[in-house]
């Protein structure tokens, strides 16, 4: 006996087939906080105003962008950031700095009595290699907003993962941290109206 088949059941099966697709993973450059007291530092003498990060075109992506090869890269549908590139690479150095420095981000907020340091960050680089390592090359600025000093320094900060995405977000995460205290290391200096040298890498 012959059966029909329907062009509806083509359809259902197209239907419950993308409905059974990979899951959608969401990542953010924000480290969780520590689950043990860790040693907080002390309330320095300013506040800092961290401006908006600059993020290269090739990474501002809302998908999580990887290289493949010399000159390959790939843009993972299922794997995003949480939030826009930028904002997230923003929230993770705001929260570095604050820990490293004992100050507050003050941006879009009442200055009060303390020295305020603007500190500008643009991202030259944000490769993302799985399996391999996490980088990120950053040209960054520290100018006191009372007084003449300003400290613009560049840091290429590589750090090794293992495989995995997870990994991978987290060694950009370590990367972020460690320029969050190459900043915090110069900062008290250029709000007492010193130049000193750029951190070493």
């Amino acid at each position: 006996m012959i059966r029909l088949r329907s062009p509806l059941v083509g359809l259902l099966a197209v239907a419950l087939a993308a409905c059974a697709s990979a899951p959608m993973h969401y990542y953010t450059l924000i480290a969780p906080a520590p689950t043990e007291a860790s040693p907080v530092a002390a309330p320095a003498s300013f506040r800092f105003a961290l401006l908006p990060v600059g993020i290269p075109a090739q990474a501002d992506q809302p998908q999580m962008v990887v290289r493949e090869g010399g000159q390959g890269v790939a843009m993972l549908d299922g794997r995003r950031w949480i939030a826009p590139l930028a904002d997230e690479v923003r929230g993770a150095l705001s929260a570095d700095l604050a820990r490293d420095t004992g100050a507050q981000d003050v941006s879009g907020l009442p200055a009060g009595d303390k020295p305020v340091l603007r500190i500008k960050v643009d991202l030259r680089r944000f490769d993302s290699v799985p399996g391999q390592y996490a980088l990120i090359d950053a040209a960054w600025s520290v100018h006191a907003l009372k007084g003449d000093a300003l400290l613009a320094c560049t840091s290429r900060i590589q750090q090794s993962v293992g495989p995995g995405f997870d990994a991978l977000v987290a060694g950009h995460q370590r990367a972020l941290a460690a320029l969050a205290t190459r900043i915090a290391r110069v900062a008290p200096a250029v709000a007492a109206g010193q130049t000193p040298a750029c951190p070493a890498d």
